[in-house]
């Protein structure tokens, strides 16, 4: 039998697997997955042409976006604009 490592980038194939998968990754509220989460949707689209269409290196992106990785907010808001995204700010349930 022969394995192969899961990679979710590979299963992200609408806009809707997409929002599930970072709003997901977001309710956890821990950083560092948010940051993978997004490398996943990046890779899953690309990451040669996400690094083109932000102006930052491939393997900078590679780098931010890992669950190591820390991303400026200047990075994260470059990746989520050139993956047609945007963050918005909402109250909390109380």
């Amino acid at each position: 039998m022969t394995t192969r490592s899961f990679d979710a980038a590979n299963y992200l194939e609408t806009e809707e697997d997409v929002l599930a998968f970072l709003d997901a990754a977001w309710e956890g509220g821990d950083p560092a997955h948010i940051a993978n989460a997004l490398g996943v949707v990046a890779r899953s689209k690309g990451m040669s042409e996400i690094a083109k269409r932000t102006g930052v290196q491939r393997q900078a992106l590679y780098q931010a976006l890992s669950e190591t990785g820390n991303p400026t907010l200047s990075t994260l808001t470059a990746v989520l604009d050139a993956l047609g995204l945007k963050i918005r700010i909402e109250r909390k349930a109380a």
